[in-house]
């Protein structure tokens, strides 16, 4: 059972930080630091148990009002990330977007 744990800076959403463990490509322990409270403790329960691979195609490209992201557009990026990262997978350079908290 490989278990890998994983922390990653989103950007252009209100959220700070996204923690997760990846087991075998199964989600397990996704938190987030910042963000709309209930919305992201719902997609942490949601996503946990479920393969990577699944939640990538759900939830990528998903926006937020006006930004050109979201929170769980940012966890489809954190997800692919550490997916390239396993081994004999050569990593690739990180997506950024601009964009800030609408309150």
């Amino acid at each position: 059972m490989a278990v890998s744990r994983h922390r990653f800076t989103p950007r252009g959403v209100c959220a700070k930080r996204i923690h997760f463990e990846l087991e075998n490509g199964i989600i397990r322990r996704l938190r987030f630091q910042g963000g709309c409270p209930g919305n992201l403790e719902g997609l942490a329960r949601l996503a946990d148990g479920r393969p990577a691979r699944e939640l990538i195609g759900l939830l990528a490209g998903l926006t937020c009002g006006e930004k050109e992201t979201s929170c769980p557009d940012q966890l489809a990026r954190a997800l692919e990330k550490a997916l390239e990262r396993r081994p004999g997978r050569q990593e690739k350079g990180g997506r950024q977007q601009r964009g800030g908290c609408q309150k």
